[in-house]
């Protein structure tokens, strides 16, 4: 293992989803997911990490951590928990939080769709209704225009392949429906609410006068697709599954369409939002992992070099500068977190060599949360929570990068003390 420096500006942090950790709260379309018993071990998000009260001592942790970027995410059902109806308390909540965190000098990345939208919303129809546009865009300018002050930096839209996929084709995810035809609606018009928000965002902080380069993007899920094996099918199915899950929609959510001509094209980015976590490989049309390769606790593939081969094809494509938004592993007895971290950090070195513009990495996540359908069992953070007591501990990867955090170092020392 060698020891790296990565540049003094290139910012790293962790990132977080508001119905993942905050609790206490039972508007939501995951609210009424877990109340139905969707959950693998039982759990529910209604409890999560109590952050809604926690934050201040959450904040602390970041700070020990050397945190320089936190993607935190906003619950819009508590913001606009009536349709048209927002609740003052709620976004005051938030733009306490955020000031905490630029007190620490902890610059925040707001998420404003993290798969968790209000019971309103589901009533009228979610994504599927193609008022939905007017809709986002009506609580994304709430929000611009209550925290554009404090936050000049915005996602629009957390993964929307994964959010479709697990909702419209394997109905593990609410609204649990199978239907390929709604599907393709529900990109197009979380397409048109990106477009219509990223529109949004610039025009009310522009027009404020809000200080701070504006900056929108998309958290894109991606992940490497390659043939199981060495036959001819899998090899195209390899290709067509990259292009249905992740190469289509981030096309459709960076230009507003599949096929755009000339080099004068209308961009609805400001950086390249990936989320990296494994690989996949592909036989015939299902998701399989290549045997005898190393994985994480819900057994997906730890594949480093994924994360250098994504961030250097997306920068080529379209040109801007590289966020990794999400990238972390499943490790209950953190046995292999750290090594994860210097792995997929080398990688984000190599980039930088390489000259692709790397500039950001928000580790997956700050501490054990309610991970979506896996509930309490699947624990990815830096920090061990009791959900029982809601105590938080650090782990020995969280000290891990904390101290390359500090000093955006990798050391001999660091590699001797926590890598063997």
């Amino acid at each position: 293992m060698k020891s790296f420096q990565l540049p003094k500006d290139f910012l790293m942090g962790s990132a977080t989803a508001a119905t993942q950790i905050e609790g206490g709260h039972t508007g939501s379309n995951w609210c009424r997911w877990c109340e139905e018993g969707h959950i693998k071990d039982g759990s529910s998000c209604i409890r999560a990490n109590d952050h809604w009260n926690r934050y201040a001592e959450d904040v602390e942790w970041m700070r020990k951590l050397n945190h320089r970027v936190y993607r935190m995410g906003l619950e819009w059902s508590r913001i606009e928990p009536e349709k048209g109806n927002f609740d003052k308390s709620a976004i005051d909540h938030y733009r306490d939080e955020i000031s905490l965190l630029l007190k620490n000098n902890i610059k925040p990345l707001v998420t404003l769709h993290h798969f968790s939208h209000p019971l309103w919303f589901c009533e009228e129809g979610e994504f599927e209704n193609e008022k939905s546009v007017s809709y986002f865009e009506r609580y994304v300018s709430f929000v611009v225009e209550n925290l554009g002050d404090l936050v000049s930096e915005y996602i629009t839209i957390n993964e929307p392949n994964v959010y479709a996929v697990m909702g419209y084709y394997f109905a593990l995810w609410p609204p649990g429906k199978k239907d390929i035809k709604l599907l393709l609606r529900v990109y197009r018009n979380m397409t048109l609410c990106h477009i219509a928000a990223y529109r949004a965002i610039h025009r009310i902080r522009r027009e404020k006068g809000f200080e701070g380069k504006t900056m929108v993007g998309v958290a894109n899920h991606l992940r490497v697709f390659v043939p199981y094996n060495k036959n001819p099918v899998n090899y195209v199915s390899a290709k067509i599954m990259d292009y249905l899950f992740q190469g289509a929609i981030t096309r459709m959510m960076s230009y507003g369409r599949l096929l755009s001509f000339g080099r004068h094209r209308k961009k609805y980015y400001d950086f390249i939002g990936i989320n990296y976590y494994t690989r996949s490989a592909v036989k015939g049309f299902s998701d399989k992992t290549l045997p005898g390769r190393p994985v994480n606790d819900l057994g997906w593939e730890i594949y480093p070099e994924g994360l250098y081969l994504l961030c250097r094809k997306y920068h080529r494509k379209y040109k801007a500068p590289v966020w990794i938004t999400e990238n972390g592993t499943c490790d209950e007895k953190d046995e292999f977190r750290a090594m994860f971290i210097y792995d997929h950090l080398y990688q984000v070195y190599r980039l930088i060599n390489d000259g692709i513009p790397v500039e950001r990495y928000y580790h997956w996540t700050l501490m054990d949360n309610f991970e979506w359908i896996e509930g309490e069992s699947a624990r990815f953070g830096l920090i061990h929570v009791d959900f029982e007591t809601q105590k938080r501990t650090m782990r020995k990867s969280g000290e891990f990068y904390s101290q390359i955090c500090r000093e955006n170092l990798v050391s001999e020392e660091l590699i001797r003390k926590y890598l063997g």
